[in-house]
């Protein structure tokens, strides 16, 4: 069995996309826009061009997004949950939590906690809470 997260960005999918290319070095393995789609009947005319569905790979994970029902002004809530990168060193950590952080905000800076010799919260310019994180080691 393997959970997945999928992320709805109301109307500003293929901007996190590229985002995600940039910041993360994400690579899209599939992409898909609702003009693409086999059954038209459910595409509202304004969203042809946004993306219906896409699979990122970042690292070893696939991220599943789409820009949803497109309901307006790319104001999705992302509230609940947070996706969690394991750095493999305190450099790397670093370098994805400020790439993550360039016109986000963030919540916790990067540190060294009692679990991780660099841990950090931040919320990237789309509102995703991110975890960034490099363990310690023993």
């Amino acid at each position: 069995m393997q959970v997945q997260p999928y992320v709805f960005f109301e109307g500003r999918c293929e901007e996190a996309i590229a985002f995600y290319r940039d910041a993360l070095g994400a690579e899209v393995q599939m992409m898909m826009r609702f003009k693409e789609s086999p059954d038209q009947s459910m595409v509202q005319p304004d969203a042809a061009e946004k993306i219906m569905h896409a699979t990122l790979r970042i690292g070893d994970t696939q991220l599943l997004m789409s820009d949803g029902q497109c309901r307006g002004g790319g104001s999705a809530q992302f509230q609940g949950f947070a996706l969690t990168i394991s750095a493999v060193s305190d450099a790397e950590a670093e370098r994805l939590f400020t790439a993550l952080a360039q016109g986000g905000q963030v919540g916790m800076p990067l540190q060294k906690t009692f679990f991780a010799s660099s841990f950090g919260m931040v919320n990237d310019r789309f509102g995703v809470l991110w975890m960034v994180m490099a363990e310690a080691k023993a």
